[in-house]
């Protein structure tokens, strides 16, 4: 397990940037945390790392957002996934047989369904109002 404190949403996507440098496709990046921890802006820096320049957004509404010309990253929101055929409906499966780096908000509703090869990084808050706490296991590499 790795840990790092980040205190700005700068420093956030720095850390997810190192991360997306290190990604190939196939990978499953699974997110645990409350609303407002930061989990878009590391996705941000994945895609940055990743050498994509997509506008990264929540895809709160959209449940999933998918950047790069062949799909390179899917990032997924799974706050309302309730069921397995919510999850199936979502693309989820077919995207990671087709070997995109999944990015997944609201691990915590599919852990079930994850890879058991996926990374898995927490984030909560620190002792500051932008300070996150996060951890990541899964992870060979150092970041």
């Amino acid at each position: 397990m790795q840990k790092f404190v980040t205190k700005s949403y700068a420093e956030t996507c720095a850390l997810g940037e190192r991360l997306g440098k290190t990604l190939r496709g196939g990978w499953v990046i699974a997110f645990f945390g409350g609303m407002g921890m930061g989990k878009t802006a590391f996705v941000t820096g994945i895609a940055k790392g990743m050498g994509l320049t997509d506008f990264v957004s929540s895809p709160t509404f959209s449940i999933v957002n998918v950047y790069g010309r062949n799909a390179e990253l899917c990032h997924f929101d799974m706050y309302r996934v309730e069921s397995w055929a919510d999850l199936d409906s979502t693309g989820f499966f077919e995207y990671m047989e087709n070997g995109s780096v999944l990015c997944v908000e609201w691990s915590e509703n599919i852990e079930n369904a994850l890879p058991d090869n996926a990374v898995r990084i927490r984030m909560a808050q620190g002792g500051e109002a932008d300070t996150r706490v996060i951890t990541v296991d899964g992870l060979e590499t150092v970041l």
